[in-house]
């Protein structure tokens, strides 16, 4: 009787605040809840060295080839099947179409990461433990992840809990998959890290991102080098003019330094490789958090 009375008391016990579910997932606990974003992603870097990143930003809706390829020969087959096929059908048609088309992208994001992996490894023995960062997601974020695993390397997931589309890829390192809330803490650990950064093509999230970091570099608040490459030309000439930007008056051609452009991985690979070591390795002139 006397245990049951004090398990009974023991219960009736007034919780600890940093127990109180309850209040953590208030609004009166949102400085903690950003403060957790901010320590705990600090404290797993540092137990795993992770110092260096280059990150991958692009869409979570383009497809690897073979799944495009797959859901276009299904789409086919059904209309083969129909005399006279519907509106909606004709559009998936085309939509299936063009994702053929952009999975290209995929396949080069993913051989980019695996090159840029081997390369990364090779620095070790300089005491440099460079990795590839991600969004965690799907599409090129997946790709990223991938092409590193693919390499045998580690890589970093920077996942965000939104209602749709933003699911944690199974490529990223387990150890090294984070999940924010915060869209701001998420983009300061996409920044803070970054030794360069390839771009692409997305759309509102990859622009929100990309034109962030662009910002900070112009306006001095991001100091040290940073690559930033658009890969490719064809969607990113269309879709963003910078040129005509600078015609108006809007940004400076200093501005447009701040950007590289290119459509192949071999020229992408060899830039980066040169910025890196010109920047990151054969010297180190930033200071870090850690």
């Amino acid at each position: 009787m006397k245990s049951k009375s004090k398990k009974k008391a023991k219960d009736s016990w007034p919780i600890k605040a940093y127990k109180n579910k309850d209040f953590l997932n208030s609004p009166s606990a949102r400085l903690i809840r950003i403060l957790s974003e901010m320590i705990e992603p600090a404290a797993r870097f540092r137990k795993y060295k992770v110092r260096d990143t280059v990150v991958f930003f692009g869409s979570s809706r383009i497809f690897p080839r073979n799944v495009a390829s797959l859901k276009l020969t299904k789409i086919e087959n059904r209309i083969k099947r129909i005399k006279s096929p519907s509106r909606h059908l004709k559009y998936q048609y085309e939509q299936a179409k063009r994702d053929v088309a952009i999975s290209r992208y995929y396949e080069d994001a993913r051989l980019l990461a695996k090159r840029l992996t081997h390369y990364f490894k090779s620095l070790r023995k300089k005491g440099k433990n460079f990795m590839i960062c991600s969004g965690g997601g799907s599409g090129i974020m997946a790709a990223g992840n991938q092409g590193a695993k693919i390499a045998g390397g580690k890589s970093v997931g920077l996942n965000i809990s939104i209602p749709m589309e933003q699911y944690p890829n199974p490529y990223q390192t387990r150890e090294l998959a984070f999940e924010f809330h915060y869209f701001f803490i998420r983009k300061f650990w996409f920044f803070y890290l970054a030794k360069a950064l390839v771009v692409f093509p997305g759309g509102f999230g990859t622009m929100d991102e990309l034109f962030e970091l662009l910002t900070l570099t112009q306006t001095g608040k991001y100091r040290r080098p940073l690559p930033v490459i658009l890969f490719g030309r064809d969607y990113w000439q269309k879709v963003i003019d910078f040129d005509e930007m600078f015609k108006w008056g809007m940004i400076s051609k200093e501005d447009l330094k701040l950007i590289k452009v290119f459509d192949n991985v071999d020229e992408t690979f060899n830039y980066l490789k040169k910025q890196l070591t010109k920047h990151f390795i054969d010297k180190h002139p930033y200071k870090d958090l850690f």
